[in-house]
């Protein structure tokens, strides 16, 4: 069986039923690889892949949701993002500015700009669930992916938690 969506054109499932699609999508300067993925194609609707299609044709406009939820978490001492940030600060050193795009002063906000989106996975399964719809990958560093901060988005775009995934 197959979806047929216009954004997507035909999404073939595998003979386990799951369906699976990846692109490189611009960002900018950078190329993000975005995979749309579900483990069974009867539970992907094409609201689903409407709303997808969206977040993908708006990528700059999700992502910049995903940093303002990251910068919105720096007065939490114990939030992951602050986590992340000193654990960068402290396996790089000095080298950190270096991978700075901006140096304002505020190490923290400088990071959070310098961080690369690496990836957008999106759970078709999870429209309208409580599970994430959509998980952003960030790293400061691209070659060192064991050190990225995932941000958790809702079908409606709502940033619903930042994580890190060391």
């Amino acid at each position: 069986m197959a979806i047929e969506h216009d954004f997507f054109g035909l999404l073939e499932s595998g003979p386990d039923g799951s369906i699976f699609w990846s692109e490189n999508i611009e960002l900018g300067d950078q190329a993000v690889t975005v995979d749309l993925t579900a483990p069974d194609q009867d539970d992907v609707s094409q609201a689903a892949l409407d709303v997808a299609a969206s977040m993908i044709s708006s990528l700059e406009a999700v992502d910049r949701t995903a940093r303002n939820a990251m910068v919105s978490e720096l007065d939490d001492r114990t939030s992951e993002v602050i986590e992340y940030i000193l654990q960068q600060q402290e396996a790089l050193g000095d080298e950190l500015t270096d991978l700075l795009v901006d140096v304002s002063g505020d190490v923290q906000v400088d990071v959070i700009r310098s961080l690369q989106l690496m990836s957008m996975t999106i759970l078709a399964d999870e429209h309208g669930g409580s599970d994430p719809f959509a998980v952003l990958e960030y790293a400061l560093d691209p070659d060192s992916t064991d050190d990225v901060l995932l941000v958790n988005l809702d079908s409606e775009g709502e940033v619903q938690s930042v994580t890190s995934a060391d």
